[in-house]
């Protein structure tokens, strides 16, 4: 520990400490305080977490540059400035030796206290416009299908991306993700795929992004899950995971949106199904983080709804030693394949399964790169985080660049709009890399019929 003249700060946890919306102590500013300087104080002298965000570099220059060493010096305005530079990757939580996940006596969670931060703001604080409209993806997409084409149109004419910066704050030159004019689940209605009573071997959780930006993924995702004989279906009526709302500090959102979700899949779960959630983000929030952030009646039920949560390659991947696991691929994108393993996925910690898939299609041998995308949820798209996002999503970019591969991967569909910007490749999600390979005509080289059903 540190000494100042007001004597040692404790790397032991404070009487501050919770990570717990619903102990009293949670919305306390005092408690808050407390918490922010014990941590700040432990990362200080580790800074193993220096690359990144731009939240650990601004923190150690305050203490350093500006107080001396002192950490008790910081301002409110700098303790801001820090937790607003957080965006959510997770990734100094992976690397942290004194996590509470790994049980050590200094239960730190950098990002879940930047989060709680965050939520005593939004509890005192009026929200931006900006802030409930990238609150609200579903809304989004309800007002963008409601325009009839005229939002995604918008979304790439310069003067309309002008006023969209100066109302919203939404950068004028992110590449924003496409409008579907047509749903995922209208889709899943469409083909029958829709269940109503529980009974399925998996449900999807087709991701608010699925739903309403991109839903060819969710559909290559069930063609390849149908081509292994999984039993899947769709629901009706699901609603973003809530990270949107989270990340702006409005648990009352993420908790109704959890509520909805939770009334739907549970019986599917409770029947003995699956959840496959396509995006990273989905899966790590319903696994990890809404056993602790929804309503205390709910937690019951969504402990079990986090038993039952699953990467739909981590799903596959589980089955592959099954007589039903489906080799029989008619074409190949060939050895050069460059995947990106999300932040949010390294997060739950059960492995790269989709690019683990990809080695079993015939001469695929990917390449890994692990660094941060930068996009990080809606960050990349604010005026704010435009710059920074790209900058430290440089090494990411750089290292697909290297790789050299004709085949770019990787499993959450944000990072890939955020390659297609940065490194002028949007790179495939697995499940659609799969359902393509599974397709004579899928790839332009075909596997050789000694290869097929290897």
């Amino acid at each position: 520990m540190s000494t100042h003249d007001d004597g040692p700060i404790a790397y032991r946890p404070s009487e501050g400490l919770s990570y717990d919306p619903a102990e009293p102590r949670y919305w306390d500013a005092g408690a808050l305080h407390q918490e922010i300087e014990r941590t700040f104080e432990i990362c200080h002298g580790c800074r193993l977490c220096f690359k990144f965000c731009d939240s650990f570099p601004s923190l150690f220059s305050f203490i350093d540059d500006r107080h001396d060493g002192d950490v008790r010096k910081i301002t409110a305005a700098e303790t801001r400035t820090v937790v607003d530079q957080c965006f959510q990757c997770k990734l100094c939580e992976v690397q942290c030796p004194y996590t509470r996940r790994d049980q050590h006596e200094f239960q730190l969670d950098f990002p879940a206290l930047m989060h709680r931060a965050r939520a005593q703001r939004g509890a005192t604080e009026r929200p931006r416009l900006r802030d409930r409209v990238l609150a609200n993806p579903d809304l989004a997409g309800k007002a963008a299908r409601a325009s009839l084409g005229a939002a995604h149109f918008g979304n790439r004419l310069g003067p309309v991306r002008w006023v969209m910066e100066k109302l919203l704050g939404l950068h004028r030159k992110k590449l924003l993700p496409p409008f579907a004019r047509s749903t995922f689940e209208t889709w899943a209605r469409t083909t029958g795929r829709l269940a109503r009573e529980p009974g399925a071997e998996a449900v999807l959780f087709q991701t608010c992004y699925v739903q309403n930006n991109e839903p060819e993924i969710g559909r290559d995702t069930v063609s390849v899950l149908e081509k292994n004989q999984v039993g899947v279906r769709c629901v009706e009526g699901l609603q973003c995971c809530g990270m949107p709302a989270w990340e702006r500090g409005d648990l009352s959102a993420l908790r109704r949106q959890a509520r909805r979700n939770l009334d739907i899949l549970l019986p599917f779960v409770d029947a003995g199904a699956k959840v496959l959630a396509i995006n990273p983000t989905c899966s790590m929030m319903m696994r990890r983080e809404h056993p602790t952030l929804v309503d205390p009646a709910d937690r019951a039920a969504a402990e079990r709804l986090a038993a039952a949560v699953m990467d739909p390659s981590e799903f596959l991947w589980s089955i592959r030693n099954e007589s039903r696991f489906c080799t029989d691929f008619k074409s190949t994108p060939g050895s050069s394949v460059a995947y990106h393993a999300p932040c949010h996925l390294r997060a739950q910690a059960v492995g790269f399964k989709g690019r683990d898939l990809l080695r079993k299609i015939p001469g695929v041998k990917p390449a890994t790169v692990m660094e941060c995308c930068g996009h990080d949820g809606t960050y990349a798209m604010t005026v704010e985080g435009f710059e920074p996002s790209a900058r430290i999503g440089k090494r990411a970019f750089d290292g697909m660049r290297e790789a050299e591969a004709t085949c770019w991967s990787t499993d959450c569909p944000l990072a890939a709009v955020q390659f297609e910007q940065h490194a002028g490749v949007k790179p495939m999600h697995p499940m659609s890399i799969l359902a393509r390979a599974y397709r004579a005509d899928g790839f332009p080289t075909r596997v050789a019929p000694d290869e097929e059903n290897g």
